[in-house]
């Protein structure tokens, strides 16, 4: 892959089950390098996505490249530099883990063997345990073993954290993408499609919303948190009418208080709300997991 070569790039992809369309005419690129979030709601295309750029899917029109490379064409090639973890994970129920993680290392040119035992400390988990005995989120923490030890140029992450408990999730997220990352920060890609998105808020260098396989948004996260203002509002007694101000998106009023949603311009608000003389006054940035619940709102906004 050249320096400048993105590390997926997904032009015009349409794939179908039958009569039903999964994806539709869908186009992203996602630099080498960077922490993509697929964001969507359950059937909204993103498995699919992913299943056609790992050649576990054919593309019906349009094309997947990943570091530059078909990976219909070049199947061995793609894999060898990346590593998949998804929503439901299987192994062959006889091996114990230890068995499992030889098994997957057998595969691979590069094991770090200092990784998977930090892990395996990390996590706790019991090498002479057999799969068949293992809970869904004990097998979820061996895939991400599975996944990380092999230091892939790229990371694909179907609901990677859906089976782990809360403190093990965050830990996961912060600690090992965040240190799978900063080993080589210019190659390391990771993209992860996931429902807990503000689990990977301090992650995420750009993302998009699919909705029925289509692209609703697409932004780098530094800038949709830029652009996107949540402004809440109390005033001193409850207006006269309704609020309304040119440029919201949106505004829920309760009483005395409002919430207004704007779009990049955040201070022109909070000027004319100045001019009601609120009791109190604040604006702050929609987190990424409001800008993914808000999107509808915000793609009509910017069209």
């Amino acid at each position: 892959m050249k320096a400048s070569e993105p590390a997926i790039k997904i032009s015009e992809l349409t794939r179908r089950y039958g009569k039903q369309e999964a994806v539709h005419n869908l186009s992203l690129t996602v630099r080498a390098g960077c922490c993509y979030g697929f964001f969507g709601r359950n059937g909204a295309g993103k498995t699919t996505t992913i299943k056609c750029l790992l050649n576990l899917l054919q593309p019906q029109s349009g094309s997947v490249r990943v570091f530059g490379l078909d990976p219909n064409r070049d199947e061995v090639a793609v894999k060898s530099r990346l590593s998949y973890v998804p929503d439901a994970v299987a192994f062959y129920p006889w091996m114990t883990v230890r068995e499992t993680l030889e098994y997957f290392a057998s595969f691979r040119e590069h094991w770090n063997r200092d990784i998977e035992n930090d892990l395996l400390k990390r996590f706790g988990l019991n090498l002479t345990q057999k799969a068949s005995s293992m809970s869904k989120g004990q097998k979820t923490q061996l895939a991400l073993i599975t996944a990380v030890c092999p230091e892939p140029d790229l990371l694909v992450l179907d609901e990677p954290t859906s089976g782990l408990d809360p403190i093990v999730r965050r830990e996961f997220i912060e600690t090992v993408i965040g240190a799978y990352q900063s080993s080589d920060p210019e190659k390391r890609t990771v993209f992860v499609s996931t429902h807990l998105i503000s689990e990977f808020e301090g992650l995420i260098d750009e993302f998009t919303v699919i909705e029925q396989g289509r692209n609703l948004l697409t932004m780098v996260a530094d800038d949709a948190r830029d652009r996107f203002k949540k402004i809440s509002v109390r005033f001193q007694a409850a207006p006269p009418a309704p609020l309304t101000f040119a440029g919201a998106l949106q505004i829920k009023q309760n009483g005395r208080e409002a919430e207004i949603l704007a779009n990049g311009n955040s201070e022109k608000l909070m000027a004319e709300l100045q001019s009601y003389h609120p009791e109190d006054l604040r604006c702050e940035s929609l987190s990424l997991e409001e800008i993914f619940v808000a999107s509808k709102t915000l793609t009509q906004s910017i069209a």
